[in-house]
């Protein structure tokens, strides 16, 4: 298993990177983060393999962020991870692991960089953005 996506099939973006990722041909290990939660290992090993922190990872629409009181700046980063291990959808998403890095692909084309194979094309995203034309190059 070479790529793991950390996945919400209820985003969007998510999605479009899951299309992404099998059109190159790769069959990803999908890890539904909101079933299974996150454990601190976990989530900072993510954070540090991404070059990401908490506060870059936190996601601060369509999350209860701002009811928690997480937007406000003081909020420290073990505070930030707490609620993210209490509230996995506080974390920004996909997130994909691979062979060649891993990141938080937002937006969705970012995982391509990842990919050792781009998917042919025509590829679009669910709004119908091309991202790879009918030669195989990439839009953009």
């Amino acid at each position: 298993m070479s790529v793991v996506i950390h996945h919400n099939p209820d985003c969007g973006t998510s999605r479009n990177v899951l299309a992404i990722i099998k059109a190159s041909g790769e069959m990803p290990m999908v890890i539904e983060y909101l079933e299974t939660g996150w454990t601190r290992p976990q989530l900072l090993g993510l954070f540090a393999a991404a070059g990401l922190t908490p506060r870059t990872a936190l996601r601060t629409t369509k999350s209860p962020a701002e009811e928690l009181g997480l937007l406000d700046p003081a909020v420290d980063e073990e505070t930030l991870n707490a609620a993210m291990l209490e509230h996995p959808v506080l974390v920004n998403r996909p997130i994909v692991c691979a062979p060649k890095g891993v990141r938080l692909c937002r937006p969705s084309e970012t995982v391509l960089d990842l990919l050792d194979r781009s998917p042919p094309g025509p590829l679009s995203k669910e709004d119908g953005t091309l991202l790879i034309d009918t030669e195989g190059r990439r839009i953009g």
